[in-house]
């Protein structure tokens, strides 16, 4: 049996309580093994840790020395790739080809992502006119920000763990992670490879344990936190921003989502059939920017439920090794029940269920597993809670519209701001739609398709902040304005 430990000022350990809490592989509800959770004197270490290595060896380095270890620890990912892989999909239970070609290989291409974006990108320098007529010359000079709080999910644990890691340590941070208590392997994995090579102790710190007096509470009311970057729901968040008040720590949060998909009827069907099956159920639909609301232009309605519909059956379930498998279980136990009480709610709803809504039959060795059927519903009203609420699991619900205008003000109908997809072969209409959007990120044509130097985050409930590229070097730094009187 595996046993998770804390990382802590390059080292793992247990913790003082002697509290564990269970792993377990959501395929089958098998024991992967037990996680040590740490307590107020673990994160205090932790901190303590992350705090000393800005003023050792690390806050002296050079920006192309840091770059260079950093680049070295992307590539002892890819290295020890296999391994990373194996924990992600016992931990998920998500397919392998889709851990393969996403999770894994993303998670090791965000500290050098991030790494040349800071390299490339300049501070601004401005020369002032004086009275005396010599003038002076002001440069922006940017600084770590210090220690930073990570706060990472479990649908895509690696990739959106690093996507913070990354541009934190590239910006000559330390880092104080908290990966979910049920995803705690990668993290962990993480902290022999900055071992590996050569990341001083304390500039990487990892503390397992779950949210409410535990791991989380502690790290995010810490005083010598300097910063919380945080990915998961809304709720979630908004505690999160009443710990950082105390002291006016910084915040980043990219927070849940009822995305819309809207397909026009001058759209080309193949590839709007394609991105919504796995804009609504990749990864079991436990993504945030996944796709629960979709719009379709009357025209073309029926046409879409059914070919949707013929996709759905064409999915193979099964366990993450088989490469022929592209849907895996849900997270965990917990995270199936609540989904399946939004699969009764739909039908008490008035939903029409077009398919699945249930639970799968997966055979005896599977069965104690995770699993919900990929769903999709029609005929429910605009203010039904499934409409309005997010599931986060392999659903969505589709509804006709007839205008623009119609669909612009049912898309944006939502507490939620975070993506928003647009099928439509007319470029005027794209370019109108996706301004009209209240989100972060708009999709013409393509859904995930993802360029790390443009800014990520959500609108409204859905998040405050943005990260990626220059917008990440803000969030991460601090900018030191220097007047120099010439």
């Amino acid at each position: 049996m595996n046993e998770f430990k804390n990382f802590i000022n390059g080292e793992f350990v247990t913790t003082q309580s002697g509290k564990t809490f269970e792993n377990r592989n959501p395929v089958d509800n098998s024991l992967i093994g037990k996680v040590h959770e740490a307590g107020k004197p673990e994160v205090d270490a932790a901190v303590e840790a992350a705090k000393a290595a800005m003023k050792g060896p690390w806050g002296k380095m050079t920006q192309a020395q840091r770059i260079e270890i950093l680049n070295q620890v992307a590539d002892r990912i890819n290295v020890r790739f296999d391994e990373f892989l194996d924990a992600e999909c016992k931990d998920t239970g998500k397919p392998r080809k889709v851990a393969s070609h996403i999770d894994i290989p993303r998670g090791a291409a965000n500290f050098k992502a991030f790494s040349e974006t800071l390299a490339n990108h300049p501070t601004e320098a401005f020369k002032l006119d004086t009275p005396d007529g010599k003038g002076a010359l002001n440069y922006g000079h940017r600084k770590p920000k210090g220690v930073i709080a990570v706060i990472s999910p479990w649908n895509l644990p690696l990739l959106l763990m690093t996507f913070k890691v990354g541009p934190a340590l590239a910006c000559g941070n330390a880092v104080v992670v908290k990966p979910s208590e049920e995803t705690p392997a990668t993290a962990t994995l993480l902290g022999e490879v900055m071992n590996e090579c050569g990341v001083p102790a304390g500039v990487y710190n990892v503390v397992h344990g779950f949210g409410g007096d535990s791991a989380g509470a502690f790290l995010t009311a810490h005083p010598g936190v300097d910063a919380i970057t945080f990915t998961g729901e809304t709720s979630t968040g908004e505690t999160i921003m009443r710990a950082a008040s105390v002291g006016l720590r910084n915040i980043s949060m990219e927070l849940g989502g009822k995305n819309p998909g809207i397909v026009f009827a001058d759209c080309d069907m193949d590839k709007a059939i394609e991105g919504t099956m796995r804009s609504a159920f990749v990864n079991c639909g436990q993504v945030c920017l996944g796709t629960e609301r979709v719009y379709v232009e009357r025209p073309i309605f029926e046409e879409f439920v059914q070919r949707l519909k013929q996709g759905v059956e064409n999915l193979k379930l099964g366990r993450p090794e088989d490469p022929q498998v592209d849907f895996g279980p849900l997270v965990s136990l917990e995270h199936k029940e609540k989904v399946l009480s939004y699969y009764n709610l739909a039908v008490e709803e008035g939903a029409q269920v077009v398919i699945g809504g249930g639970i799968p039959e997966m055979g005896a060795d599977l069965n104690d597993g995770a699993w919900v059927e990929p769903t999709i519903w029609t005929g429910l009203a605009d203010d039904a809670r499934v409409v309005n609420e997010e599931i986060f699991g392999p659903c969505c619900h589709i509804r006709p519209f007839d205008s623009e205008e119609e669909v612009i003000e049912l898309a944006n109908d939502t507490k939620y701001g975070l993506a928003a997809t647009i099928w439509t072969e007319n470029s005027s209409r794209a370019v109108r739609v996706a301004e009209a959007m209240d989100v972060g990120l708009a999709w013409v044509n393509s859904w995930f398709l993802r360029d790390l130097r443009t800014a990520f985050g959500g609108a409204k409930e859905s998040g405050i902040g943005r990260e990626g590229g220059v917008h990440g070097l803000e969030f991460y730094t601090e900018t030191k304005n220097v007047c120099i009187k010439l």
